[in-house]
């Protein structure tokens, strides 16, 4: 089969399509022939070593945690799933970039019909990292809660539930995602110089704050007195010791219930992933340069 391997930490062009042997699944595990797989940013910093210290690589790698495909085999002691089954999971092994990917069967849940591939494929890390950010603020009605990159993969999930729990919602983006956000039901402003004057003329108040994008916004989000337990960022693990800020993603809501739910929203059409673009697996060097160019709307995704 076809799989995506790096030997060295690099730039983009250590990426590689080779052939390696179809895994067979062992007790309890479950082989997917993957239909859509989406890509990250963090994966592209785990390629670069920049996260050695934290989630070290061993060479050859592959990479990617999200998939959605069809069951292919299962292993012993599976139950709940039967080849020829629609799923939607994560893998923990840094191995879904590929035609065939293993996932445990409590990381996998039925995909509803209504999910195309792509939406499907897109939806682990970036849905899930949205949807504890939401939780780790402990939104309510009446609170105005900031997200920074709110277009991007996970900023564009996280908008809307935090609209599902009743929150005003100023989003932080280009001007070009204005009609998106507008759409969405959240005010938009524009980022760069000045975006704390500009968040205090479009709301009184803020009661919470998520950080999807790093720079100063921990920061930005103490001046306008948002406490530090309602802050919560995706990049600045250095603001939680210093501020006590959080920093709540994929790990914290990484289970096949928070899919099942996120899945089920996107199948009654009340939420929306949107997928910027889509290549086959052995364009894979093209789909990041893709996500490293920026002013991506929602997901970049691999169709195997």
């Amino acid at each position: 089969m076809k799989a995506v391997r790096f030997d060295e930490y690099g730039g983009i062009d250590v990426l590689k399509v080779v052939d390696v042997p179809r895994p067979a699944p062992g007790p309890g595990q479950v082989l997917v022939q993957v239909k859509a797989s989406g890509i990250n940013p963090g994966e592209a910093k785990i390629r670069e070593g920049l996260l050695h210290s934290r989630w070290p690589a061993t060479f050859p790698s592959g990479e990617g945690s999200d998939l959605a495909g069809i069951v292919a085999e299962v292993g012993g002691g599976v139950t709940g799933f039967a080849p020829g089954d629609e799923v939607i999971g994560f893998t923990d092994n840094r191995t879904s970039h590929a035609e065939y990917a293993m996932a445990e069967q409590q990381n996998l849940t039925a995909k509803p019909a209504g999910v195309p591939w792509p939406v499907a494929g897109a939806l682990f890390v970036a849905g899930t990292t949205a949807y504890a950010a939401v939780r780790a603020v402990a939104l309510t009605g009446g609170d105005t809660v900031v997200v920074s990159g709110a277009a991007g993969g996970v900023g564009s999930i996280a908008v809307q539930l935090a609209r599902r729990a009743g929150a005003t919602v100023i989003g932080l983006a280009s001007d070009a995602n204005r009609d998106w956000l507008t759409g969405h039901g959240v005010i938009p402003v524009v980022y760069g110089q000045g975006v704390a004057d500009r968040i205090r003329q479009a709301a009184d108040k803020v009661d919470a704050f998520i950080d999807t994008f790093g720079g100063d916004y921990v920061e930005i989000a103490l001046g306008l007195g948002v406490q530090p337990s309602r802050i919560d960022t995706l990049v600045r693990f250095d603001a939680v010791a210093k501020y006590g800020a959080k920093s709540e993603g994929t790990a914290a809501a990484a289970t096949a219930a928070v899919l099942a739910e996120l899945a089920g929203l996107i199948a009654a059409g009340e939420l929306d992933v949107p997928v910027a673009a889509t290549f086959p697996l052995d364009q894979v060097q093209q789909a990041y340069r893709q996500l490293q160019a920026g002013h991506v709307r929602g997901k970049i995704v691999l169709l195997p």
